[in-house]
């Protein structure tokens, strides 16, 4: 009895195949959001900020680039909702519009951490001897950095520019990946369902597609989540230094170092965007966290052990 209820345990805590529940990872997702009022709030706040981004132009009471020179420093009212910056451009209309740059940016630059980050993680997982090696060895020179740093590094040897933002803040967060592809695929490469296979003439690329990534695709959507918050705070520091996104093109960062300028006489031009951007990294990272809590294969065992315990 201990012997099968022992190898009952072992085979619970082994990845299984791919199946109709991986290919229903979204329906997984939705169903883990339900049950999280936390994770639904941050959810539907994030649906509105992509049809605030999406629909701007309609939202925004004025075009970003409007100026009112004659209500320069004008505090929130009836007229401009949030107040105005010294060149009498309405904030509420430029916080509006900043939505879409940051969400440019903090999808598209983790996009480009996972669609560098996860094949050559997998490679070097799968492959192992001295390009195992050589891709840990670069993976703990990347880490040694801080994320910003790194990040500031980059974007200053390729220039300003949005799409230079994207790719600079993309290749600081590609090494998190690799370490986040590379474990578990070398986990997963000596698995039976991979054996069997190997042993039936499966070729890599097709082992990788239909066994590797579809079992580490839950822990890549959780990082990705939590990642998009990180890459738009970093866009925000870029453009607050004066590194990213330039004006008259509005950002939350550019607009909070534009208020810093003016703290005491305008405060409001600080604090709105600050808002802005303190509930999109919030947002994100509430789903993130429930996701990761509910996916986490060592929380999930720990809580069924639990209940068999009762």
């Amino acid at each position: 009895m201990n012997k099968k209820h022992s190898n009952a345990q072992k085979n619970s805590a082994t990845p299984t195949p791919p199946n109709r529940e991986d290919r229903g990872i979204l329906r997984q997702i939705w169903r883990i959001l339900k049950q999280d009022r936390t994770a639904l709030c941050g959810f539907f706040i994030i649906v509105g900020l992509i049809g605030v981004a999406i629909f701007a132009p309609w939202i925004a009471p004025y075009d970003f680039s409007d100026q009112h020179i004659l209500h320069s420093f004008k505090g929130p009212g009836t007229t401009f909702l949030l107040g105005t910056d010294e060149f009498g451009r309405d904030l509420l209309s430029r916080i509006i519009w900043g939505t879409r740059p940051a969400l440019i940016v903090g999808v598209l630059s983790v996009l480009v951490s996972i669609g560098i980050g996860v094949p050559i993680g997998v490679v070097a997982g799968y492959k192992l001897g001295w390009i195992d090696r050589a891709v840990g060895w670069i993976v703990d020179i990347m880490l040694s950095f801080p994320s910003l740093l790194l990040g500031l590094m980059i974007v200053t040897l390729m220039g300003q520019g949005i799409y230079k933002v994207i790719v600079a803040i993309g290749i600081s967060h590609i090494a998190q990946y690799i370490r986040l592809a590379r474990g578990p695929t070398m986990a997963l490469r000596n698995h039976d369902f991979v054996r069997a296979a190997r042993a039936l003439g499966a070729s890599d690329t097709r082992i990788t597609f239909n066994h590797v990534l579809p079992n580490i695709v839950g822990p890549i959507i959780i990082m990705g989540t939590l990642s998009i918050a990180g890459a738009i705070r970093m866009e925000a520091s870029l453009s607050f230094l004066g590194l990213g996104i330039q004006p008259p093109t509005p950002s939350w960062g550019n607009m909070i170092r534009e208020g810093v300028a003016n703290i005491l006489q305008s405060p409001w031009m600080a604090l709105f965007p600050g808002l802005a951007l303190t509930f999109t990294v919030l947002a994100y990272n509430m789903v993130g966290d429930s996701l990761r809590d509910m996916f986490d294969p060592r929380l999930m065992l720990g809580g069924k052990q639990a209940s068999k315990t009762k």
